[in-house]
C-alpha cells in the first residue's frame, strides 16, 4: 500500500514537472533545482492569487487595454498556477488546460508574427513613399527650373521681337518721311516747270 501511495503521489509531480519544467540554476558552486509544488490549493489560496495578480498589475503599471507584454506575462503566470492547482486535483483536466494554454500561445505568436510582418510592410511602404516623394520633389524642382528657363527664353524672344518691331517702325517712318519729302520736291519742281513754261505777255 505504501509503494502504491508513493507511486500515486509521484505521478502528479511528474505531470507537473512535464507541464511546468523545474527551474535550475547554480549559486556558490551548488546546483539548485526548484520544482513546482504539488500541494493542493484552498479557496483562500485562489483569493490570494487574485489579490497578488491585481497587486502585480498595479505595481508593474500594466496597461488595462491594448497590447501590453507586462499584462500578458502576469496573466500567463496566473494561468500556469491555475493549471497547477487543477492538475493536482485532476490530471486530465490539467492536461486539457495545458492544451488550451499552448493553443492560445500559438495563436498569439501567429498574430505577433503577422503584426510584425505588417509593421515591416508598412515601414517599407512608408520608405518607398518617402523616396517617391523625394523623387517627385526633385522632378518638380527640375520642371520649375525648366519653366524658368523657358520663360527667360520667351522674354528674350519677346524683347528681340519688340526691338525688331521698333526698328521696322523707325525705318518705315524714315522711308515715309523720305517719300513725302521726295513727293513734295517733285511737286515743287513740277510747279516751277509750269511757271517757267508760261508765255510772256506782249507789250501793247
Amino acid at each position: 500500500r505504501t509503494a502504491a501511495a508513493a507511486e500515486a503521489a509521484k505521478q502528479p509531480q511528474e505531470i507537473l514537472n512535464a507541464i511546468l519544467p523545474p527551474r535550475e540554476w547554480e549559486e556558490e558552486n551548488q546546483r539548485w533545482v526548484q520544482e513546482v509544488s504539488s500541494a493542493p490549493s484552498t479557496r483562500l489560496d485562489v483569493v490570494r492569487l487574485q489579490e497578488q495578480l491585481d497587486l502585480r498589475l498595479q505595481q508593474r503599471q500594466a496597461r488595462e487595454t491594448g497590447i501590453c507584454p507586462v499584462r500578458r506575462e502576469l496573466y500567463s503566470q496566473c494561468f500556469d498556477e491555475l493549471i497547477r492547482e487543477t492538475t493536482i486535483n485532476c490530471a486530465e483536466r490539467g492536461l486539457l488546460l495545458l492544451r488550451v494554454r499552448d493553443e492560445i500561445q500559438m495563436t498569439i505568436a501567429a498574430y505577433q508574427t503577422l503584426y510584425e510582418s505588417s509593421v515591416a510592410f508598412g515601414m517599407r511602404k512608408a520608405l518607398q513613399a518617402e523616396q517617391d516623394k523625394s523623387d517627385m520633389e526633385k522632378r518638380i524642382a527640375e520642371l520649375e527650373e525648366e519653366k524658368r528657363e523657358l520663360e527667360r527664353q520667351v522674354s528674350e524672344q519677346k524683347d528681340k521681337c519688340e526691338a525688331i518691331e521698333k526698328r521696322e517702325n523707325e525705318r518705315r517712318q524714315i522711308e515715309e518721311k523720305k517719300h513725302t519729302e521726295e513727293v513734295q520736291f517733285l511737286k515743287r519742281m513740277n510747279q516751277q516747270l509750269k511757271v517757267s513754261k508760261k508765255p510772256a505777255i506782249p507789250n501793247s
